[in-house]
């Protein structure tokens, strides 16, 4: 898929130190390891991960993948995106949404979620344009599970 400024392909493995340091914009540290492994716990799952690119530089990525509750049933979720804040506005974000869409349509879904935290001011009016609907806030909240003892 491409549009006027960006070409979007299948990520692969070689994309990972790009794709570390894109995830630290996001507030996200990761080492290229990390994201390797990342990366091929990904291909065992109902999973698609696609890289922008322009000039034949990794300028984004966008994970999207089919999950499945016992309240809600099947969706289609992009999990993680993100353009290099210095290429932002060049419609790589919008070709990488589109090839999500593409995937997962080709899997039978009937709409694409995305959660946005509340702190990604710019990320809300871009994810409006393309035609998401809020349709709710939440809470967050995690809790730490320490190490399964060998007892």
């Amino acid at each position: 898929m491409t549009d006027a400024a960006s070409t979007v392909r299948p990520v692969r493995m070689s994309d990972a130190p790009r794709i570390v340091a894109l995830s630290a914009q996001l507030g996200y540290p990761a080492t290229p390891p990390e994201i390797e492994q990342r990366l091929d716990a990904f291909a065992r799952v109902d999973t698609a991960i696609f890289i922008a690119e322009l000039d034949h530089a990794v300028t984004g990525w966008i994970a999207v993948e089919r999950r499945i509750t016992l309240e809600s049933g099947v969706a289609f979720e992009i999990t993680g995106l993100v353009v290099d804040a210095r290429r932002r506005r060049t419609g790589a974000g919008r070709a990488l949404v589109d090839a999500a869409e593409h995937w997962a349509r080709e899997r039978g879904a009937e709409a694409l979620v995305v959660r946005s935290n509340v702190a990604r001011d710019e990320s809300h009016p871009f994810y409006a344009g393309l035609g998401f609907a809020r349709t709710k806030t939440q809470h967050v909240y995690r809790r730490a599970i320490a190490p399964a003892s060998n007892d």
